[in-house]
């Protein structure tokens, strides 16, 4: 498959107005991808829990207008006009032209809020950007259908190419975007260790998943709420010319071969091993880029150091992962946690800012309101 399966062929001329709404999540990389290509296509394979409860929900109006030689749009965030949105919007609305050719004919109204709050330091692209996305889709959707000249095999736009093209379109906004359109295990960069895996898209996990990971817990620690020292995008573009980057990739193709085994197996020692290695090796390629950054702040430090400390101690199986930021991810199952959550609300919630966290699980993608 190709960017050319998702060109709209003989585009209905109707243009109808309305709104449309979607609630979509955020989700967490258990094997990392760092280091893109042209048109947000990864450079190694990644895999992710979808969430739950941190999830953006949009509102999208929009209205035909006279004239089709800009793009039209407001950005609201909890109700307030965001002028600093436009920008990634624009730029958004720029890489996905060719693939929803009506944008040009319409004003839209963005309006949209997150559950989680905006300056809490959990990033927001993958859930705001997928659901624009979904949203757009909805639009397209809704003009297909008004033409009934068009004679469209409802079969030719299905729920399966409705979602692939949805997580198309978000990964040209934020390449992580394109793994929180569905649930609850996703797969994004060709690999072949997942048949029908694509750089394009993220697609649902094909394989058996032992029950234990299917009420995974994770429990967010926000360490630190600031804006990131470094972009995720100017550290993607450190990797071009990262004199490890070729060993990480083929280290992300390997170890994804691993979790295969372990997603069946149910095996949390191998589980917590790979996910914390692979969180370690992604701040260990911002550490040995050029320039070199490091995103960890001390706080985030003590907070594993405790991690491992409780798990020696009571043989229970809490792990953590991290992104491309100061804040934890600590995961476990849900049989855990009772105990688990005393010690993260008696030892390590001194570690956030302002004594705030976030409780989360795994989800099963977004969903239209």
């Amino acid at each position: 498959m190709t960017e050319q399966h998702f060109i709209p062929e003989n585009f209905s001329e109707t243009r109808p107005n309305g709104q449309v709404s979607w609630e979509s999540p955020s989700n967490i990389a258990l094997i990392k991808y760092w280091g893109k290509r042209k048109n947000q296509i990864p450079e190694n394979p990644s895999i992710s829990f979808t969430l739950s409860n941190c999830k953006t929900i949009t509102t999208l109006s929009f209205k035909a207008k006279d004239t089709n030689d800009t793009f039209s749009f407001d950005v609201f965030l909890e109700g307030n006009k965001k002028e600093d949105f436009k920008p990634k919007i624009q730029t958004f609305f720029e890489r996905v032209e060719q693939y929803l050719p009506f944008l040009k004919d319409y004003h839209f109204i963005i309006e949209t809020k997150n559950t989680f709050p905006h300056s809490s330091g959990i990033a927001s692209s993958a859930s705001g950007m997928s659901a624009l996305a979904l949203c757009l889709m909805s639009v397209e959707k809704q003009i297909i259908e008004k033409d009934v000249t068009l004679n469209v095999v409802e079969s030719s736009y299905d729920e399966k190419y409705f979602n692939q093209k949805a997580s198309f379109l978000a990964r040209l906004g934020s390449g992580s975007a394109c793994r929180s359109i569905e649930g609850d295990v996703i797969v994004w960069g060709e690999t072949n260790v997942v048949e029908g895996s694509s750089n394009l898209f993220g697609t649902k996990y094909p394989y058996p998943v032992h029950d234990i990971f299917k009420e995974y817990q994770d429990t967010i620690l926000l360490v630190d709420k600031g804006e990131k020292q470094v972009s995720s995008t100017v550290g993607h573009n450190l990797m071009y010319d990262h004199p490890y980057a070729q060993n990480r990739f083929q280290q992300a193709h390997d170890n994804l071969e691993k979790m295969k085994i372990i997603l069946e197996s149910g095996d949390l020692d191998a589980f917590i091993g790979l996910v914390e290695s692979e969180a370690l090796t992604l701040h260990a390629m911002m550490m040995t880029s050029m320039p070199y950054f490091i995103l960890m702040k001390p706080n985030t430090l003590k907070v594993i150091n405790a991690i491992w400390d409780f798990r020696e101690k009571t043989g229970l199986p809490i792990s953590f992962t991290l992104d491309a930021g100061a804040n934890v991810h600590v995961l476990y199952p849900k049989r855990d946690a009772v105990p688990i959550l005393e010690f993260i609300k008696n030892e390590l919630v001194t570690y956030c800012q302002n004594q705030h966290f976030i409780s989360d699980q795994i989800g099963f993608g977004a969903t239209q309101i």
